[in-house]
């Protein structure tokens, strides 16, 4: 991972295929877990990869998402202030980004003064452009403080199932969304977010200082959505290429286009966070003082104003970063992420890009995943449940073998599942008896049998062809692995790598690699080992964005010189021929290792065995009670179709049952005294 700049800053080339990649900015108050990872970073790392060795100007752009209520309230469980949990999550994820060998070109962080300033241009165009409005709601305010409280700081009891400890959000015990207080008739303003309470808090208090809240009115901003759906929906129809989306980002968008749009709240009272200005004619300051941006409008801000601390350092004036935000002509956009996020990327932010009447970078390629489950259940931190990116390392398995996994498991169209045994089995058989296999056999033969130099393969005729129909087959699979790339089809494309190294297996084999080989034939032999090698340089160069580790040392086995990402480079079409006649090769190592089958138990075990057993057991009685009542009230509704009450019918029913003692017999009787 860059940690720092490089010198000059990379920026747009004109007449180039310039590509700006982002991922979802993770959230700084957590530890990442598989399914975080595979579902925004290292997705995106791979596409970043692929698009550098394509020879594209690519930048990868990243950071921390720091601010909202959710920070505030975990820095308040830690007994530290927001910036200082901050500081420490943001170092936890570049050590775990680090490791998993995530490239970014930056990875930065929301607060900071570039930041505050876009966040705040982005909205003075919106005021001034007439897609704000100011509303006037009724809210928790704590007397003792005297401050009003985002809904996480107000606890108290579920008004649906009694759990004591409920947030004004949400209650953990139920499931259930909620409001901080009892609505009162209709007082609570439509806020525009996809959420409606289904209960409230009893005996509320604040989170702060146990203060019972008053119901007071303050006032909040509005982003119009409603007056910006013409135009997020022209966008999306003719500008956006969002017929090639990921299908989830396209039924996702989709459904919130054909609910209609709704204005949706922008400001919170919280302390941690962008300020609103209160510079702008019309804006009365007095009643925004104390108020910051929701989090959600302005963490997609974040791309741009991480990106120029990257292209204008600390100059504040600078402009670089709009060569690749304000430049749409010559940059696109390809955004990575988990479903949660897709709303905020496909019509809260490029509703805001539009209703500034700038011409904005908007996303051309949303690429979005489903869930990754752990072992048939979820990942849990405070339960210890599954592996997190802090603790895959524990293990002593190469990161390549993870990315290889998590990559072949991404979950692209549906939920996909985490399983050891799975795990184990990818190590031992897609990587170690195919790919290592190949690399292994090929190196090895040719430091023992040809004096550990690349053989003089063009002597060879190839009279029958059966050489060129193999360079042909393998770049049929080319054009596939490319193509699969270009549309963020990640699953696929790792597929078509192990294809083509299976072809280079299959080379092989039909053509009997052996001391016999080069003592009968050695012409053929030295045309079958020379393809080989230059065959084992394109595979290096397709599986380096998936496996940059690996990549990098099946060059160094095959003798290319240097290192770092200026050695790859994937190309339109494979002409067998770029390790020339009498290269020297390095060393042949094994690529990989055999994980015993029973270490997939000793993982299960250490990474939440007994707690996830635990977990299954709920979800099971969970589901069988979900099933009785689905009964229960099947045979109500037919009772009430006969006509029939349903208390009195099974009143009947219990009547009419012969009770006996379990034995079938019928119950005894005391004989009369």
């Amino acid at each position: 991972m860059a940690e720092s700049n490089p010198t000059p800053s990379l920026l747009p080339q004109p007449g180039k295929q310039n590509i700006l990649v982002t991922s979802a900015l993770p959230y700084a108050n957590n530890v990442p877990h598989l399914g975080n990872i595979i579902g925004s970073v290292l997705s995106a790392d791979v596409y970043a990869r692929f698009s550098r060795a394509r020879g594209f100007p690519t930048l990868y752009v990243c950071g921390t998402d720091e601010y909202g209520t959710a920070t505030e309230t975990q820095a308040l469980a830690e007994g530290v202030d927001p910036a200082t949990l901050c500081a420490k999550y943001n170092a936890i994820h570049r050590e775990i980004y680090a490791w998993f060998k995530i490239d970014f070109d930056i990875f930065g962080r929301t607060p900071t003064p570039q930041h505050t300033e876009i966040v705040q241009q982005i909205f003075a165009r919106l005021w001034e452009n007439g897609f704000i409005e100011e509303r006037e709601t009724e809210q928790a305010y704590c007397p003792a403080h005297s401050s009003f409280l985002a809904d996480r700081f107000v606890e108290g009891e579920c008004s649906l199932c009694h759990a004591a400890g409920a947030r004004g959000d949400q209650c953990d015990a139920c499931g259930n969304l909620l409001d901080p207080l009892e609505p009162v008739e209709d007082t609570k303003a439509e806020s525009g977010e996809d959420r409606k309470a289904t209960g409230w808090l009893l005996n509320p208090r604040c989170k702060l200082d146990g203060a019972t809240p008053e119901r007071r009115k303050t006032k909040h901003l509005y982003l119009r959505l409603d007056a910006l759906q013409p135009e997020v929906k022209d966008w999306l129809d003719n500008a956006s290429n969002s017929k090639d989306w990921s299908s989830n980002a396209v039924a996702i968008t989709q459904s919130w286009i054909h609910d209609g749009l709704k204005p949706r709240s922008i400001t919170r009272d919280l302390k941690w966070g962008v300020p609103v200005p209160t510079n702008l004619p019309g804006l009365s300051g007095g009643d925004y003082d104390g108020k910051v941006f929701y989090v959600w409008f302005d963490a997609c801000i974040g791309y741009p104003s991480i990106t120029k601390c990257y292209t204008d350092r600390d100059d504040a004036t600078g402009k670089n970063w709009e060569l690749w935000w304000k430049n749409p002509d010559n940059v696109s956009l390809y955004q990575f992420m988990g479903k949660d996020n897709v709303p905020f990327h496909s019509i809260i932010f490029p509703g805001s890009q539009l209703g500034t009447r700038e011409k904005w970078t908007q996303v051309h390629k949303l690429s979005t995943t489903e869930y990754l489950n752990y072992e048939g259940g979820k990942f849990s931190k405070s339960k210890s449940v599954g592996v997190f990116g802090n603790s895959a390392k524990d293990t002593g398995v190469p990161v390549d073998v993870w990315r290889y996994y998590l990559l072949s498991r991404r979950p692209e169209t549906s939920d996909s599942e985490f399983s050891w045994r799975e795990f184990v089995d990818a190590n031992n058989n897609d990587l170690l008896k195919n790919l290592g296999n190949f690399c292994n056999r090929v190196v090895k033969f040719a430091h023992a049998k040809l004096n550990a130099v690349v053989p003089d393969y063009h002597a060879y005729k190839d009279a029958d062809g059966g050489l060129k129909k193999y360079k042909e087959e393998v770049n049929a699979l080319l054009q596939t692995y490319i193509e699969n790339l270009k549309a963020t089809k990640l699953r696929a494309g790792l597929t078509t790598v192990l294809s083509i190294s299976g072809v280079g297996n299959k080379l092989l084999q039909d053509n009997k690699l052996s001391n016999q080989l080069l003592s009968e034939d050695p012409e053929r032999c030295n045309a079958v080992v020379g393809l080989a090698l230059n065959h084992l340089h394109l595979i290096a160069n397709i599986l380096f964005p998936y496996m940059p580790g690996t990549a990098e040392a099946i060059l160094d086995q095959i003798g290319v010189q240097g290192s770092g990402n200026s050695r790859f480079s994937i190309p339109d079409t494979w002409n067998a021929d770029t390790i020339p006649p009498g290269q020297a090769l390095g060393e042949p190592k094994l690529l990989f290792s055999a994980i015993p089958a029973e270490k997939a138990d000793e993982w299960r075990e250490a990474f939440g065995g007994e707690e996830l057993r635990k977990q299954k057991q709920i979800e099971l009685e969970k589901a069988a009670a979900k099933k009785a009542q689905k009964e229960k009230e099947k045979e109500r509704k037919r009772l009430k179709k006969l006509g029939l009450d349903p208390a009195q019918a099974t009143a009947e029913k219990l009547q009419s049952l012969n009770i006996t003692d379990g034995t079938g017999s019928q119950p005894s009787q005391e004989p009369s005294k």
